[in-house]
């Protein structure tokens, strides 16, 4: 009873998002599907690397995955609000859990080509520019504003959770079984998010339609407001240089395993479960932290701190100093997308929540692109430690300058007032 009474303690003051019906429905559902997504992408990175001994080819299938999003999130935001969300999630996931088993059949079966794995992965993206805003501003729906930020960060502990486990398991299938398990077991962990989503009963937001107003009426709409929003707008400026220099760990750690460190797969699967260790930790912060809601001073603190540990870990030589590195961009990555998620979700009214996070979307994955692309170069040229130093320095330089732009204009914009009064 007393431990009953604890566990109920523990969900009501830092777990709250979880006393949402709908809500477990969701998380529990992520909870498996997710560990299969990372177990994916582990094998994806050295099934390519293996295929063509390329870093540069490597970073274009992120590039290519990424690239509709870069290209179609705007136009994703401004049509998700028209249709139920819990039947736009269920298509997507369903297409994802498609693609997935395609791949496992494909390297079954010993037809298994690069330019395969460029299809899928482009498809894959296509899914994901709609998936992706879709879910984030479902949140909202099944656990509402007050426990938004629980519901965030609680997403982030699930996520970092699997990309602690998945790369592992990941990681010992390829090299007992092969990669072809790793996409399969990924296949059929999207059964239990689709079951999930099949039980949430939930009032969907359903934004009505203007007459006259077109699409690009509306993607226009949305871009002016985040403009004339301070905050907003130097939130996504920040996100969109931490999104394009610092989120290509799928492109340097293999490569920085191989070749810098001279080590294996099972390495290559330590190294991402050590970048999940400090994502997990910076994730049970943030929902321990929640009630206090997000702040922008972290947002611009985080980001700073991005930027010098990427440069650190194109310091270290060795595989441990390296995981710890690793743990601690982590961490620092977790706080800095989950406070600035949170923010962006909870400032943004709510006609435009949805355009908002589909410029997130656009400036965080849909930034992946050019990151992977220029990440990919810079390992070929200058090797996976000066890609990571170069990815650091810049990254910092351009954040400190949005920190001081916005500063000096808060300055400016408080002058007259102050002259008036």
């Amino acid at each position: 009873m007393n431990i009953r009474s604890a566990g109920a303690r523990l969900v009501n003051n830092h777990f709250h998002a979880l006393t949402h019906k709908n809500y477990r429905y969701f998380w529990f559902g992520q909870c498996v599907s997710l560990i299969g997504t990372w177990m994916q992408n582990i094998g994806q990175s050295w099934l390519v690397l293996t295929l063509t001994g390329s870093p540069f080819l490597l970073g274009l299938v992120g590039t290519i995955q990424f690239l509709p999003i870069t290209c179609f999130s705007l136009f994703a935001g401004a049509l998700i609000d028209k249709f139920p969300k819990k039947n736009i999630l269920l298509v997507t996931q369903s297409i994802s859990m498609v693609l997935a088993l395609t791949l496992a059949v494909l390297v079954f079966t010993d037809t298994i080509k690069y330019g395969y794995v460029l299809t899928v992965a482009f498809l894959l993206g296509l899914s994901n520019t709609i998936d992706m805003p879709t879910r984030q501003s479902f949140n909202i729906e099944i656990v509402g504003k007050e426990d938004l930020m629980n519901a965030i960060a609680l997403n982030s502990t699930t996520f970092n959770l699997a990309r602690i486990i998945g790369p592992s398991i990941g990681a010992v299938m390829m090299a007992y079984l092969g990669a072809g398990w790793c996409f399969l077991l990924n296949g059929l962990s999207f059964i239990a998010v689709i079951y999930g989503l099949t039980r949430i009963q939930a009032v969907p937001y359903v934004r009505q339609k203007k007459k006259d107003v077109g699409i690009l009426k509306e993607i226009k709409d949305g871009i002016q407001y985040i403009a004339r929003d301070r905050l907003l707008a130097q939130t996504l400026l920040l996100v969109t240089i931490i999104g394009t220099l610092a989120y290509n760990f799928n492109v340097l750690i293999p490569v920085f395993t191989r070749d810098v460190l001279h080590l294996d797969e099972k390495a290559y699967g330590m190294l991402m479960s050590c970048l999940g260790v400090g994502s997990l930790a910076g994730a049970l912060t943030m929902s321990f932290r929640s009630k206090r809601g997000p702040k922008l001073a972290q947002t611009i603190i985080c980001s700073v701190v991005i930027a010098c540990f990427l440069f650190l870990n194109g310091l270290t030589g060795s595989v441990y100093l390296l995981g710890l590195s690793l743990a601690a961009t982590g961490f620092a990555n977790i706080l800095f997308s989950t406070n600035s998620n949170s923010l962006l979700q909870m400032h943004a009214k709510d006609e435009y929540r949805s355009r908002v996070m589909s410029v997130y979307s656009l400036v965080f994955a849909g930034s992946t692109p050019v990151g992977n692309l220029l990440m990919g170069f810079m390992a070929g040229t200058f090797g996976a430690d000066g890609a990571y130093l170069w990815s650091g320095v810049l990254c910092l330089i351009p954040c400190l300058l949005i920190i001081i732009a916005f500063r000096f204009k808060k300055t400016a914009a408080a002058q007259p007032e102050s002259a008036g009064s």
